[in-house]
């Protein structure tokens, strides 16, 4: 399973993954956040991002990939990382720990991460 953040997924239903992001997302199932979710809505709310997500098409998206919700423990982790961002992306890097899931990002303060699960 791969947890994809919120750039991924946007990446993933435009069509514009790179040929090995591409070839992971294939090859296995895929999961979200739910914070990505909230994202998604704010990032259109603020006009950095056309896209329905109350369209057939997307819950067609969703419907293929696993959400996972905020626990306790992924709260807990999101404030023990070795690297700082905004509050969601903490917490989507801390559902990759929790859940022992590779993330697949493009986020550079992610990816010097020793701690988060990379997707390679």
């Amino acid at each position: 399973m791969l947890n994809l953040d919120t750039h991924m997924l946007v990446a993933l239903v435009a069509g514009q993954l790179e040929p090995s992001e591409a070839a992971l997302v294939l090859e296995e199932p895929l999961a979200i956040s739910d914070i990505v979710l909230w994202e998604l809505a704010k990032l259109i709310q603020l006009g950095r991002l056309e896209l329905d997500i109350e369209s057939a098409a997307f819950a067609e998206v969703l419907a293929r990939l696993t959400v996972i919700p905020i626990s306790p423990a992924i709260a807990a982790i999101s404030t023990r990382l070795d690297f700082k961002s905004d509050p969601a992306d903490e917490l989507i890097a801390a559902t990759s720990v929790a859940e022992g899931i590779p993330l697949l990002t493009r986020d550079r303060r992610i990816l010097k991460s020793t701690i988060v699960p990379l997707a390679r």
